[in-house]
């Protein structure tokens, strides 16, 4: 596990790094609640924004996006919804994107940025 968690750890650097340079101000990492954990937690302009964070390698049968499974979409909306309740920000705009990072062929990740991937409903 202390392996997969370093793991884990890396990757959700190289999204911060990368979310950065789009703008996004990271607030928190690896958040843990009784909902679940959420991997950055960042402001999108003005919409506060739950990241989960996904690497899968080059000969993986599944892309990053995909290996979500509809569990994990429920734990992530109730960690977020847990996360909005505790810290008063009902009223504020959120989403949850999903950020799938894979070994790239011209640069040494293709970092794939999904907005508002998971949703209520």
């Amino acid at each position: 596990m202390e392996g997969t968690r370093a793991l884990g750890n890396y990757y959700e650097g190289v999204a911060a790094r990368y979310l950065a340079s789009r703008g996004v101000e990271i607030l928190d990492r690896n958040v843990y609640n009784r909902g679940g954990e959420i991997d950055l937690i960042g402001l999108d302009e003005q919409v506060l924004v739950f990241f989960e964070v996904r690497y899968r390698k080059a000969n993986s049968l599944v892309d990053p996006i995909s290996s979500i499974t509809m569990s994990k979409q429920q734990r992530l909306l109730k960690a977020a919804s847990f996360y909005l309740h505790r810290h008063n920000l009902w009223d504020a705009d959120a989403r949850i994107d999903v950020i799938g990072i894979t070994p790239g062929s011209t640069s040494k990740y293709r970092v794939q940025w999904i907005k508002n991937a998971i949703q209520a409903g």
